[in-house]
């Protein structure tokens, strides 16, 4: 949800605002101001996405106002004056409305500034882990997860099967297993819960490597893995839509 302030000189222009915006979904106006003064005083102490911001007001202008705010802020310009258009672009404004507009067109305008948070949301989304550090042999290997084809648990160490032509920093390569004194919960605890499932006692693959399913079987690699009784419900749910 857009969290959203209006300010503009007449009261007439933010009741239009206030209209449109509460036939959108996405977009909480929560408060109009006719004042400058007023408004800074709220921004001091509530975050707000985007300003819905006249231009030519007196005592300070809209676009005067707008460089004086400290926060990051999206706005889009609101005035009678074609002229200034130029300059409100130039401040990266999401978009520029010239009164009077309709509700379509100011759709079109906030719709702009959905999406540019929806986006500067997702590229501030931590990417996620591409490796997992193992040691083995008195040696801290780097293991991309990418190249993992399946883990596999023996009594107290475990070897984690890799595709052929992998490569460790720490000094080995091609398809040798890495063999590390660890138990499988240990390793399970590594291991990004989105992409990897312990499916039996002694096993833990990757879904992207999983090529079928079939009589308590996996196929996995050109291998196949038997699903464990109290491992198979879990398997199972994570295969439904």
């Amino acid at each position: 949800m857009i969290r959203a302030i209006a300010l503009d000189d007449e009261p007439p222009a933010l009741r239009v605002i206030d209209h449109f915006c509460q036939q959108v979904d996405f977009v909480s106006l929560q408060q109009t101001f006719t004042r400058t003064d007023e408004a800074q005083q709220y921004l001091a102490t509530n975050p707000v996405d985007l300003l819905f911001l006249d231009i030519n007001m007196p005592k300070m202008s809209g676009i005067d106002f707008y460089k004086a705010i400290p926060q990051p802020t999206l706005v889009i310009f609101t005035t009678a004056y074609a002229e200034y258009a130029v300059e409100g672009f130039t401040l990266n404004a999401v978009d520029y409305l010239l009164k009077p507009f309709t509700y379509e067109r100011f759709l079109q305008a906030v719709t702009k500034a959905n999406d540019y948070l929806r986006w500067q949301q997702d590229t501030a989304k931590p990417t996620e882990t591409a490796y997992v550090y193992v040691r083995a042999d008195y040696t801290l290997y780097k293991i991309a997860l990418a190249d993992i084809l399946y883990v596999e648990g023996l009594d107290d160490y475990l070897k984690i099967h890799l595709q052929p032509g992998a490569n460790q920093a720490g000094g080995t390569s091609g398809s040798r297993p890495v063999v590390a004194r660890m138990t499988m919960k240990a390793m399970l605890e590594k291991l990004p819960d989105n992409q990897f499932i312990r499916v039996h006692r002694s096993f833990i693959v990757p879904f992207s490597r999983i090529e079928a399913v079939r009589n308590k079987t996996l196929s996995v690699a050109g291998r196949e893995i038997p699903i464990g009784a109290s491992y198979e419900a879990g398997l199972l749910s994570r295969f439904q839509p």
